[in-house]
């Protein structure tokens, strides 16, 4: 007999019903769920999803501004913008990178330094901006990614303006260049006033005033669709270009200046008393600035680097160099200034000077001495002995104190980043470096040799401050800086840096005085240049040694190698009483500074008072007189006594290296 269980009807519907129950309440705390997070994408965090939503499909693309022009004075185009064509490439459309490079590489020339600077930019820039791969492509390789481009994805051909000098090397060190942002600038400057932009400014009046010059960086709100093409502009927030910059700098001077400096290493700084302007700055060798803006060639910046004259250095700026005789118009008037000097009491020059109680003899440049001179003779013709001796009677600390104020030892305030100081020595400055300060540093620092050094821009400004009367005005520059937009401009307010302290003003016109007699009277060490002016000249001639003399020897400057000869010097301002310019003149190796350094300065202050008419027609006369001249006839020497004062000024100085051993 067959047992067959009976169903259980009660039980399996109470059993259905509680899951039905439970799957109920299931559904319901699910729903529940769902409602409150709706309720919290919908309403509690609307405005955080919406912009989501907005960013996705609408795109933030920075549009750079025009970087300001910068022009010298008359108007003439220093640095500018024009447009090239750059392949760029937005990383957040692109699948394969590595193969979207190697298949650019067959379209147009891709060589290291694109591949490594793309990739650096690839790690440090957001990945939808516009990243350059390269620039300047030429027409035809601008056509062949023109064609190609609807079938790349992120690569985009853009028309960019780009930096250039079309005046090439002249002022360089002046105006400086940009080039592009490296990592430690990426790491300070403020990243989204360079949206969109991939230079700033490296050197010169491009770093000075590259707030000026940046301007404010646009955007376009851009309407994408799922693949991150563009379907249409939202919205355009225009940028604003930067302020067009107006500098003191004549062009025209500048080309004349360099010209006269020619392949020789040297700086001509040349600046208007009153107002400080700059009016020439010059540093030479000098380069081409134009290939720095994209960077540069790696065997290009070497030979730059490894060249022996070093044309990278801003030699008007950072050049540091030893015043000799030039440091002697300073320390006169420190000895006007000192109580109980006499400066017409005579004293003998045998053609050296030795210490009380010391062998060691210090010569003058004069082999057979100067004979009998005071502070007058001894400016114009620029006796070392005298001013041996009188280093000695003032003292360190005195020549010190009173050379801090003409700038000498601290920066002149210039508009330029990176300005030396020099050195303006004293025992204490000694003593910081562990070593003793021996009475012969005093005896050469009167003559501007020894440890004190001094920069071109320091002598212009001390120059300018005696100018002026002891009134010492800060070196600028810029000139003005105006709206490109709306042409509203704004120029710069001569700033005093500060007035000499004297007792007597009287001494300055004393000082300027023997500084005139050094140019325009015929025992002047200067006279060569200004015999024929037409204007009144204030100058003083310098040679800074740069090879130590033993005291057996005698310099040969014929036997000298040419990297070991003497510096030539030359200080000046003019007109004497109403003073429009002040030049400071220095020629590497050049030898004498009445022959070497002196007509340049001519040259400078002649542009400035006469016109560049008036130098044109001298040169123009000049080499007439060299056409229709014979042969065998020699150039006519105005005056035999100043023509040996011109050739032959402050050969022979002594370094303090060789006083220190012998005191």
């Amino acid at each position: 007999m067959l047992n067959i269980p009976i169903k259980d009807y009660f039980r399996e519907t109470r059993l259905f019903n509680s899951r039905l129950s439970i799957a109920a309440v299931g559904v319901l705390i699910l729903t529940l769920i769902l409602l409150v997070r709706l309720v919290y994408l919908q309403i509690v965090s609307y405005r955080h999803y919406a912009t989501l939503s907005q960013t996705n499909r609408i795109k933030p693309i920075p549009i750079p501004p025009v970087r300001g022009l910068i022009l010298d004075r008359n108007g003439v185009v220093l640095a500018q913008n024009f447009p090239v064509y750059t392949l760029e490439i937005v990383p957040e459309q692109v699948d394969d990178m590595d193969a979207l490079l190697e298949e650019l590489g067959e379209i147009v020339r891709l060589n290291k330094a694109d591949l490594t600077n793309f990739r650096k930019q690839l790690r440090k820039r957001p990945r939808f901006e516009n990243l350059t791969l390269r620039t300047h492509l030429t027409e035809e390789e601008a056509a062949r990614v023109a064609i190609k481009r609807p079938f790349l994805n992120g690569v985009e051909l853009q028309a960019r303006l780009q930096r250039h000098y079309p005046l090439g090397n002249v002022g360089v060190h002046a105006v400086g260049y940009v080039g592009r942002i490296n990592e430690q600038e990426m790491e300070r400057i403020d990243k989204s006033a360079y949206r969109g932009t991939r230079h700033i400014g490296k050197l010169g009046v491009e770093a000075s005033y590259e707030k000026l010059l940046l301007g404010r960086v646009g955007f376009e709100k851009v309407e994408t669709n799922a693949y991150g093409r563009a379907l249409r502009v939202i919205e355009r927030i225009a940028p604003i270009a930067g302020k067009n910059l107006y500098l003191n700098i004549d062009a025209r001077l500048q080309v004349l200046a360099e010209r006269e400096l020619g392949k020789r290493r040297g700086a001509v700084v040349a600046m208007e008393p009153a107002t400080g302007a700059i009016v020439a700055f010059v540093s030479t060798p000098t380069y081409d600035p134009n290939p720095f803006v994209n960077g540069i060639d790696a065997n290009s910046y070497r030979a730059l680097l490894e060249d022996p004259d070093k044309p990278l250095i801003n030699r008007a700026l950072n050049g540091q160099y030893a015043p000799g005789s030039t440091i002697k118009a300073f320390l006169g008037l420190a000895a006007l200034e000192t109580d109980g000097f006499d400066a017409g009491k005579q004293i003998f020059c045998p053609g050296w000077f030795s210490l009380p109680g010391s062998r060691h003899r210090f010569r003058d440049w004069k082999k057979g001495g100067h004979g009998a001179v005071d502070l007058h003779d001894a400016v114009v013709q620029s006796c070392d002995v005298y001013f041996y001796q009188l280093a000695v009677t003032l003292g360190i600390d005195v020549i010190k104190n009173f050379l801090a104020p003409f700038g000498f030892g601290s920066k002149t305030g210039v508009d330029l980043i990176g300005e030396s100081v020099g050195i303006l020595p004293s025992p204490e400055w000694r003593a910081s470096r562990g070593q003793p300060w021996y009475p012969g540093d005093t005896v050469v620092t009167g003559i501007g040799q020894g440890p004190i050094l001094v920069t071109p821009l320091q002598l212009v400004y001390a120059m300018s401050t005696l100018a002026n009367r002891g009134v010492g005005i800060k070196p600028r520059l810029l000139r003005a800086y105006e709206d490109a937009k709306t042409k509203d401009s704004r120029t710069m307010v001569p700033e005093t840096n500060n007035e000499i302290p004297m007792d007597d003003k009287r001494n300055l016109e004393t000082m300027i005085h023997h500084l005139e007699s050094v140019v325009h009277t015929k025992k002047g060490t200067g006279y060569g240049i200004g015999y024929n002016a037409p204007y009144r000249i204030a100058g003083k001639t310098g040679t800074s040694q740069v090879k130590s003399i033993g005291q057996t020897e005698v310099y040969d400057e014929k036997k000298t190698p040419e990297r070991l000869r003497d510096h030539a010097l030359f200080i000046s301002f003019a007109p004497v009483d109403s003073p429009k310019i002040a030049v400071a003149v220095i020629v590497e190796n050049g030898g004498h500074g009445s022959s070497t350094a002196a007509p340049i300065a001519r040259k400078v202050m002649d542009y400035v008072i006469l016109g560049e008419a008036a130098v044109d027609g001298k040169r123009k006369q000049a080499k007439r007189k060299v056409e229709t001249a014979p042969e065998t006839r020699e150039a006519p020497n105005p005056n035999g006594e100043a023509e040996t004062a011109a050739t032959s000024d402050e050969q022979m100085v002594v370094n303090s290296d060789d006083t220190d051993e012998n005191l």
